[in-house]
Order: structure tokens, then C-alpha cells, then sequence
């Protein structure tokens, strides 16, 4: 089986895949300092719950935006499972697909795997990829699968946080829908959380807009993170919803690999 790991700025996941069956989904805040150890002993009660063992993962995959974490996830591949770990967007595991932007190097693996899962999800069509995580992100994907770019904004729990510590009397709310369609809030809690989630839908809804009359033809939608679906619920901004796209990636990419060698 093959064990895929995706390093964001906020939370790292894995998953574990029976050839392209994603079987059991884990995930654990980032933390660039947590030892090979650490993880296992995480992962090995995890992998026992769901009634498998460490001897059955085969392979492992990793991609993070987190550089610092990197070498004890490698260390992890080979002292507990007994294999090296693939890298993805290094040699063995290219991506693939062109980064037809002006500085391909900085394409963050989580978004080139992103683009990797969306075109097998919708080949030979334009695609508009949505990742709510730290930052939000919107990425054009083409009907060959190429990344041609796209937006970054603040992620919605980033600007909710800079919001309370900048304002001394502002109290920390949870991010969720609004009771009622209505946008003016009768107390301090209810108008932040129109602020917030209204305001990300109005965000949402005007990058949307603007990305689809520049690139001028039908795309689908496609969204992922775990606030997709709380903006999906009174605004149905996406065609669709995928919490899993980068893990789903990360496993097209390994079996492409597989493929060419």
C-alpha cells in the first residue's frame, strides 16, 4: 500500500492508499521540529485502528511547502517502512504537466498536485481549482492539464486571527454559517461572522466571475479544504467538492511514476 503525506503551513495529512482507493485519511498540526519517532508513534495506533500495520505500507509519498519538515518524514519512510520516500516534483516523480508560469520553481506542491488530481477528475477541459487552507487559492488548470496560474489570498482563519489580535475588544468566534441570510448583525459576535463569512463568499463569488471572463470558456469548479463545504451549503459557488484532492494527487503521481518506469 502506499502512504501519501501532504505538508501545508497549518496541517499535515496522510493518507493511505490501496492502488487508487484512498482506504483511511489522518491529519496533525504542522510542526517542523516533530521527530521520525514522534510521527510514528501517531501513525502506528492510527494505522492499528483502522487494521493495518506499519509491514503493510510499501511506499511512501511526500509532498510540503514546509521544507523544514521534510527530512524527518524522510527518515520516517526509512526507518519505520523500510523504503525511501519519493519526493514529488523531483526526479523520480516529475509532475508531469507544464508550469506554464513565469517562475515554475515556486509553484507550491500542494497547488501542482492539486492541478495533477483536477485533470483526472475533468481531462480536456479548463479547469478553476479552489484551496481553502492558510491561504486561499485559485488556480487555472487547462484541458492538458498544464497550471497557468492563478490567485492567492489570505486563507479565511488567517484573516480572522489577524482581525482579533489587532482589535483588543474583538472576541474569537468560531468560523461557521450565518443563522440567517441577513448581512446586518445585531451584536459584535454576528457581525464578525458576516464579515467573515459573507465577505468570503463575496470574495469568492468576484474571483470566480473575473477568472472565468478571462479565460473565456466553460470550466468546472472544483473545490477543496475543509471550509469548501461550510461556504458550499447558502452560496454553491463549486461544481465540485473534493476534501481529498492533493492526497488523490499525490497517488496519480506515484502510479504515473510506476507507469513510466
Amino acid at each position: 500500500m502506499l502512504l501519501a503525506i501532504d505538508v501545508g503551513n497549518t496541517n499535515a495529512k496522510f493518507g493511505l492508499f490501496r492502488d487508487t482507493e484512498l482506504l483511511a485519511r489522518w491529519r496533525i498540526a504542522t510542526d517542523d521540529r516533530r521527530t521520525a519517532d514522534e510521527y510514528m508513534v501517531w501513525l502506528d495506533q492510527l494505522l492499528r485502528l483502522e487494521g493495518h500495520d506499519r509491514a503493510d505500507v510499501g511506499a511512501v509519498i511526500i509532498s510540503t511547502v514546509v521544507p523544514r519538515a521534510l527530512h524527518n518524514l524522510q527518515l520516517l519512510a526509512h526507518k519505520y517502512f523500510g523504503v525511501d520516500a519519493l519526493i514529488a516534483g523531483r526526479a523520480p516523480v516529475g509532475w508531469g504537466i507544464a508550469l506554464k508560469v513565469a517562475e515554475p520553481q515556486s509553484v507550491g506542491a500542494d497547488r501542482a498536485c492539486n492541478a495533477v488530481s483536477a485533470q483526472a477528475i475533468a481531462p480536456d477541459k479548463d479547469k478553476l481549482v479552489i484551496s481553502f487552507g492558510t491561504a486561499t487559492t485559485l488556480d487555472h488548470i487547462g484541458p492538458d492539464g498544464a497550471y497557468l496560474g492563478g490567485i492567492i489570498a489570505p486563507g479565511v482563519n488567517l484573516s480572522l486571527e489577524a482581525l482579533v489580535a489587532a482589535a483588543a475588544k474583538l472576541p474569537r468566534i468560531a468560523i461557521e454559517a450565518p443563522p440567517t441570510a441577513s448581512v446586518i448583525g445585531r451584536n459584535t459576535e454576528s457581525q464578525m461572522l458576516i464579515g467573515v463569512y459573507w465577505g468570503y463568499v463575496s470574495m469568492m463569488e468576484g474571483l470566480i466571475a473575473r477568472m472565468k471572463a478571462e479565460i473565456g470558456k466553460p470550466l468546472s469548479v472544483i473545490a477543496t479544504g475543509g471550509l469548501a463545504t461550510l461556504f458550499q451549503e447558502q452560496a454553491h459557488l463549486f461544481d465540485r467538492i473534493d476534501p481529498d484532492l492533493t492526497l488523490n494527487g499525490l497517488m496519480h503521481l506515484y502510479h504515473q511514476r510506476a507507469t513510466e518506469a
